[in-house]
Parts: C-alpha cells; sequence; structure tokens
C-alpha cells in the first residue's frame, strides 16, 4: 500500500464533503482552533511548536506537515522544530515506562 493509498492528499473537495456531512461540527471546530491558536499567554510561534510536539505523539501526518509548516512561518527555527519532537519523544516514552507500574502491579498480584 502507498501512502498516498492510506493518506490521501488533503484537498478542498475532501475538506467540503466533510463539512458537507456535519457543518455545525466543523463550524464548531474550526472556530475553536481559530480561537486556540490566536496570540495569548503564549505565543504563536510556541503554541505552533507544541502543535508539532503533540502531532508527532498523535502520529497525524496532515497535523505534522501542517503545523511544522506554520511554525516555521510563525519564526521557529529547524532545530526548534527537531527540540519540541525530541520533547514529544522523551515524553511518549516516558508515559511508557510510567505506565509499566501497572504491569507491575498486576504481576504483584499473581505471585
Amino acid at each position: 500500500m502507498k501512502d498516498q493509498d492510506m493518506y490521501p492528499k488533503a484537498s478542498g473537495i475532501i475538506a467540503q464533503k466533510k463539512a458537507d456531512l456535519a457543518p455545525k461540527q466543523v463550524e464548531a471546530w474550526r472556530n475553536f482552533s481559530k480561537t486556540v491558536f490566536q496570540e495569548g499567554a503564549l505565543d504563536q510561534k510556541t503554541k505552533e511548536l507544541i502543535a508539532v510536539a503533540v502531532s508527532h505523539v498523535t502520529q497525524c501526518p496532515y497535523c505534522i506537515k501542517a503545523h511544522t509548516k506554520k511554525a516555521m512561518h510563525k519564526g521557529a527555527s529547524k532545530e526548534e522544530i527537531m527540540e519540541a519532537i525530541w520533547v514529544a519523544a522523551e515524553m511518549r516514552s516516558g508515559a511508557a515506562y510510567a505506565h509499566a507500574n501497572l504491569a507491575m502491579t498486576e504481576m504483584d498480584k499473581e505471585e
């Protein structure tokens, strides 16, 4: 299977089809998204770096592409983007290690 088969290229046509199927939800989500990424206590560059990191944890290829580009447009350097990705990687692996507590508890119960 090719990547384009699994992850079709995002397009205005597909976006419109999705919006037509749930217009109220799409409008609410778009407004939410615009609000979240507005300048606030965090600047927009920082918010985009967070989005890049989270995109890697959630493993969304569309989000990775979009937010990497947006982060660069907001002034993030390649080094800042890569560092954000490494923070995401550490958090993901740290969570796996921390969740080992659950397995440890279950193993102790079985003794």
